[in-house]
């Protein structure tokens, strides 16, 4: 069987060449799929998959219990798809086979590709990299907590960079619905924060970006007894400058020539 694939963001499934899920059944088994292709060619220890399998409910042989379950795993993906060595197990795949990975590769690239001045091609890749969650990271896996949070933090980050790659691209407009739920769901991130005021300055909504200042202000204040970091208060400092003179440079082409009547 030609394995090319293997999906860990979201439900653990393993995919043929052409894109066909094979079926892996029972949890226990996606668990140790998930493990393994957690550490894509790497021999993984029996103690650390049987610790991470069964969590804090080992079987009473767990040697025999976790060979069993490898010898499952083979015969849904084919005999050379996990092998043995040194006491543990190894997924022979890359680490480009596995989206989580993949999803980490893409991300940095798009990073790389923001700070060298080429946003077209960070929105690109970013989108590539997001595209490849399929739903909450890890998810067969039983005590999946701590490694979640630490891949839905980088994939916050990765949704940061896309849209600061969006308003550089002049996509105001396109990246402000997405800004506008992001901020909902993390109220005191304030990078977001500060990406959303930019988006509602560009797209020339400045007393609603104002306004959410002083809700962020106000919110940082309740929950955190703090104030806006710097990057915020430089960007509110902006806004009232923006906004403060946008009415005098009206007046200003009215007046430019006292001499020639109104029309």
């Amino acid at each position: 069987m030609d394995l090319v694939r293997y999906r860990i963001l979201g439900t653990t499934q393993a995919l043929q060449s052409d894109g066909t899920p094979v079926p892996v059944g029972g949890a226990r088994l996606r668990a140790l799929l998930t493990v393994l292709a957690l550490r894509p060619g790497r021999t993984v220890p029996a103690a650390v998959l049987v610790d991470e399998v069964w969590s804090e409910d080992p079987p009473a042989d767990a040697p025999g219990a976790l060979q069993a379950l490898v010898g499952r795993l083979r015969r849904a993906l084919g005999p050379d798809a996990v092998a043995s060595v040194n006491g543990g197990y190894r997924l022979t795949a890359t680490r480009d086979d596995v989206d989580l990975h993949r999803f980490e590769r893409l991300t940095d690239e798009g990073v790389r590709a923001l700070a060298d001045g080429d946003p077209a091609k960070a929105a690109d890749v970013l989108d590539d990299a997001l595209a490849l969650w399929q739903g909450p990271p890890l998810a067969d896996l039983p005590d999946r907590a701590a490694e979640a949070a630490r891949w839905e933090t980088r994939r916050l980050d990765a949704q940061r960079t896309r849209l600061t790659a969006a308003l550089a691209l002049g996509r105001p407009d396109a990246a402000l619905p997405d800004l506008t739920a992001l901020c909902d769901t993390h109220p005191l991130d304030e990078p977001l924060q500060a990406l959303r005021l930019r988006a509602l300055r560009d797209t020339g909504r400045t007393a609603e970006a104002l306004a959410a200042y002083e809700r962020v202000r106000r919110l940082l204040a309740d929950r955190l007894g703090t104030t806006p970091g710097p990057a915020l208060r430089t960007l509110h400092a902006e806004l009232l400058r923006f906004d403060q003179a946008a009415p005098r440079q009206g007046r200003g082409e009215l007046s430019e020539n006292p001499h020639e009547p109104a029309a």
